[in-house]
């Protein structure tokens, strides 16, 4: 087990109120630098609301979000939370169909680029290796000057990761990435998520309980809004309380 040294998220007390429900309930967690964590529980959980607070789509009603050590998120922008190095890749892949792999890759490099800037663009040669790297890591190198139309459901999803991991984020927010793949899809899912977790923090929220399993990380289960249980896979499908309220008798 890797030795991490800092909280690269800390969430406390965090409460969202949407029309008198409360979709998040005094919230409380945090992720450690370079950790892979899933985040499973029944719909209506909080999941996606939880990842619309990290990314600023959702301001909370109280609580804290702390990223990187001090940044406070409540106080910031969508935009400025992305430019701050925390990605999202939604359920469904929005890649650009007509685009080859390797255009899509470069479309997503960092960087913002004015109009003449991006008439007139050449790749650097660094710009370059880090596309093949990063075509390398996501298992599409020989599939780099196909149009992503032509990939499939899992290749689709695959590649958004890979346009997440051109912006080099130091966290990653992932929502049910295997929905709809193949087992073998899948399998490979895990690999690539693992592999990228060497390198960044990651946040998976998932469904898929074998999935989970070979993600082999620390879980959270949430329900109704705040963390009902907490550690290995095997350790919260033990919980008499998980069973209960989200994996049945």
């Amino acid at each position: 087990m890797t030795q991490h040294t800092q909280t690269i998220l800390y969430l406390d007390g965090v409460s969202v109120n949407f029309d008198g429900f409360k979709a998040i309930n005094d919230l409380s967690l945090y992720v450690e630098e370079g950790e892979l964590r899933a985040i499973i529980g029944p719909n209506g959980a909080g999941k996606t609301t939880m990842m619309d607070i990290i990314t600023g789509k959702t301001r909370p009603d109280t609580g804290d979000v702390i990223f990187n050590g001090g940044i406070d998120l409540t106080q910031l922008d969508e935009a400025a939370i992305a430019n701050l190095g925390i990605g999202r890749k939604f359920q469904k892949p929005t890649v650009f169909e007509n685009h080859t792999v390797f255009d899509n890759l470069e479309l997503a490099l960092k960087g913002n680029r004015s109009p003449y800037q991006s008439l007139f663009f050449r790749l650097l040669s660094e710009q370059y290796d880090r596309i093949n790297e990063v075509l390398k890591i996501i298992n599409l190198a020989e599939d780099r000057q196909r149009e992503a139309g032509a990939l499939s459901h899992g290749q689709k999803q695959w590649l958004e990761i890979g346009m997440l991991l051109m912006q080099d984020p130091d966290l990653l927010l992932v929502d049910e990435p295997v929905a709809g793949m193949t087992d073998a899809e899948t399998e490979e899912t895990a690999r690539l998520l693992k592999d990228i977790s060497k390198s960044h923090s990651v946040i998976v929220v998932e469904h898929d309980m074998e999935f989970v399993k070979a993600l082999d990380c620390r879980v959270n289960v949430l329900h109704e809004g705040s963390v009902l249980a907490e550690g290995s896979l095997d350790v919260v499908q033990a919980n008499e309380q998980v069973i209960e309220v989200y994996l049945g008798r």
